[in-house]
């Protein structure tokens, strides 16, 4: 659910006092204390009417509750009580006086009175809208206090329901109550329910800005940001606060119109300049727009005005990290640590830290501690529980895999798999592609028939095996297998998909081609979209029609310029070819400072570098990539380059021999075979150049 709109349904029906040690069903099944109650008010009706003596005794009453209420004097709310049940014996007719009783109940915690008072005046005047307003108030304080169960919590919400739609029949214009029903409705998860009463309270009164933003925050809560931001917008400027630019601000981000986004959040700090929500909104949106500095500034202020905050000091310590300024990372860290020395987060950003620092035994050290301190046993876990201990298993086996430890790395994500759900889907397509990565294709193709065979109702994993089957032999029973997947739904879009990469790695360029196009068809959303953009660019560029995909290309980064893989994609291929030098490598250096620590990204760098005759440079980048990617033989290939152009032929000749080496220990589906031949005969051409030095130095 969006943070916001939980946070209004928490401050608008979580608010107040809950009911004490109380079955959910006992406010709507008084029983005994029910004929008590109808017996006592049979004997009231046969008294004399005194309407003096009522008017004295809730005068009395009504001092004492206040001396109660707003003074704090406890012992005296037995008295007020007293007085209240003498003015009803005066006048046993009197909704005024009972009700007043009622919210007495209620004040001084006698719930259970109170509704059995409240009840009882529904049960002779069904109508009465302050008996149900009372008891729609003490169900909504009583859901706070019913949290820990799930069970009391769903009955305590639909009494509290029932309540108010009695209440929406008793005064239907009341916008008050519309939000109130509709805010409750939306608990419920009866999402129909809840935009036609929002929808209602716009209606009545289309200047409520909690009515827009609360019906606009539902369509943003549920991913339909076309109409939260229809109902935003239909606020004129000059009527919007700073709470509806906000509403604006999050609507836009959902659409990943950050620009947008940064400028309604904008708006809404000039309107309020100590609202450290909307700041928060402004920084995140401007890191989301490659805006990281100024993001940092916008963190820093929040730091300021609440120096106490850990999540803040995560934010920047974040921020720093992807700016590769680890220390300061470390620092940030450090201090969010001094304020939730428990959380959990912590360290495990600490350890992250670590890692993109190469200080790997730390990093290991961390997570490990983190896993023996959330060790239960093994019947005791939450969901909650395995999801943390899966992220803690996860990052432990990426520090494995980072230093080329593959069988390390797949064991620990093999444990990843007893925990079940997502986290055994994502074990197993870690230890795949650990073995993947580590050219060891028999045990990649084993790992992957083991998890198909474990998970078989799971479509991702079944593809993933016949996608390896396809790589390493006959392909056309793994796509007949994938094929067949197709249903005429709107699913079918990840069977194209990964019908599109199948036929791409086996060069059926047509085939990927139609493929991608009935993909394209069935994606809604731009970043479905915007994905079949990358897969078709990459299928061109493979084929070499380069212009084709550039166009590709272009059209993701017009609509999102902070795509990171696009910005790698283009300005590597279009820097191999030496085109466009300057504007390829400022895409490629965009794309590093998004993820300075991307192996990959390093390498198209040191290769921009290398074309630009920056060989320093080019150096000094291509071993960072080297150091993340050693085994990856265009990394290899490149540095042996950039070696014989700056005069040392035999660490060219190791580089390319290790290339070729790399290249031989993969199948055929990855490797670039015009690049292997060329970096054969350079290979060749030097080790017959070396071959005749050593001839003439002797």
């Amino acid at each position: 659910m969006n943070r916001i709109f939980r946070s209004l349904l928490v401050s608008s029906l979580l608010a107040a006092a809950a009911i004490a040690q109380q079955s959910p069903s006992s406010p709507a099944e008084p029983k005994s204390s029910e004929s008590k109650g109808a017996q006592s008010k049979s004997q009231q009706a046969s008294r004399k009417l005194d309407r003096a003596a009522a008017y004295y005794h809730y005068t009395v009453a009504h001092m004492y509750e206040e001396q109660v209420t707003v003074h704090g004097r406890s012992e005296l709310a037995n008295k007020a009580l007293e007085e209240y049940r003498l003015a009803i014996e005066a006048d046993p007719s009197s909704e005024f006086l009972t009700s007043g009783l009622a919210e007495l109940y209620v004040k001084t915690g006698r719930i259970r009175d109170a509704v059995l008072e409240a009840q009882d005046i529904i049960k002779r005047d069904p109508n009465n809208l302050e008996a149900h307003k009372l008891l729609g108030r003490i169900y909504l304080r009583s859901l706070g206090d019913m949290s820990g169960s799930s069970n009391g919590s769903e009955n305590v919400l639909k009494l509290a329901i029932d309540q108010y739609e009695q209440i929406v029949k008793i005064e239907p214009n009341n916008v008050d109550d519309r939000l109130l029903l509709g805010r409750l409705y939306r608990l419920n998860n009866d999402l129909q329910k809840a935009e036609d009463q929002l929808k209602t309270a716009v209606k009545l009164d289309p200047d409520s800005e909690e009515a827009v933003t609360t019906l606009a925050l539902l369509y943003t809560d549920e991913g339909d940001s076309t109409h939260a931001l229809q109902v935003l917008s239909s606020v004129p400027d000059t009527g919007r606060s700073a709470k509806l630019y906000s509403a604006l601000g999050a609507t836009y981000e959902q659409r990943k119109d950050y620009k947008s986004a940064i400028d309604a959040y904008k708006h809404a700090i000039r309107l309020d300049r100590d609202n450290l929500d909307a700041i928060r909104g402004l920084a995140e949106n401007l890191l989301n727009d490659g805006q990281v500095d100024a993001a940092l500034d916008q963190y820093k202020v929040i730091a300021d005005a609440n120096p106490e905050d850990a999540q803040t000091y995560l934010r920047i310590s974040e921020i720093y990290r992807r700016q590769g300024k680890y220390d300061e990372a470390l620092d940030s860290l450090k201090k969010a640590q001094s304020m939730v020395p428990d959380a959990l987060e912590v360290p495990y950003n600490i350890a992250v830290v670590y890692q993109a620092q190469g200080r790997y035994d730390e990093a290991e050290k961390l997570l490990q501690d983190l896993l023996k301190k959330t060790e239960k046993a093994e019947n005791s876990y939450s969901q909650a529980d395995r999801n943390n201990r899966a992220i803690f298993i996860e990052r432990l086996g990426m520090v494995y895999r980072d230093q080329e430890n593959y069988q390390a790395a797949v064991d620990a994500f093999r444990r990843m798999i007893p925990l079940g759900d997502d986290n055994a889907r994502t074990g197993y397509q870690d230890v795949i592609d650990t073995y993947r990565e580590a050219k060891q294709w028999p045990q990649a193709t084993a790992a992957a028939k083991e998890a198909a065979q474990k998970l078989p109702n799971d479509r991702e994993l079944r593809m993933v095996l016949d996608a390896q089957l396809a790589d390493t032999g006959e392909p056309e029973k793994p796509l007949a297998d994938v094929r067949s997947m197709l249903k005429g739904t709107p699913e079918d879009r990840e069977v194209y998909l990964r019908l599109a990469i199948m036929n791409t790695r086996l060069k059926r360029w047509d085939d990927a081609e139609e493929a991608l196009n009935k993909a394209e068809h069935l994606s809604t959303k731009n970043e479905d979209k915007e994905y079949v953009y990358f897969l078709r660019g990459s299928t061109y560029e493979r084929e070499k029609k380069f212009e084709q995909a550039e166009a590709e290309f272009r059209k993701i980064l017009a609509a999102n310029p902070q795509n990171s893989m696009t910005l790698n994609y283009l300005g590597y291929m279009n820097a191999d070819r030496g085109v466009q030098l300057e504007e390829s490598f400022n895409l490629i250096n965009q794309a590093v400072k998004l993820e300075p620590t991307n192996g990959a990204y390093l390498d198209s760098l040191g290769w921009a570098y290398f074309k630009l005759n920056k060989y320093d440079l080019a150096e000094e980048t291509l071993n960072k990539a080297s150091l993340r990617m050693g085994s990856d033989p265009t990394v290899q290939d490149h540095l042996g380059d950039l070696y014989q152009k700056t005069g040392r032929l035999k660490l060219a000749a190791a580089h390319w021999e290790r290339a070729v080496e790399e290249w031989n220990k993969t199948v055929p589906a990855e490797v670039d075979t015009d690049l292997l031949s060329a970096t054969q005969r350079k290979l060749d051409a030097a080790k017959v150049r070396l071959a005749k030095e050593d001839s003439d130095k002797r």
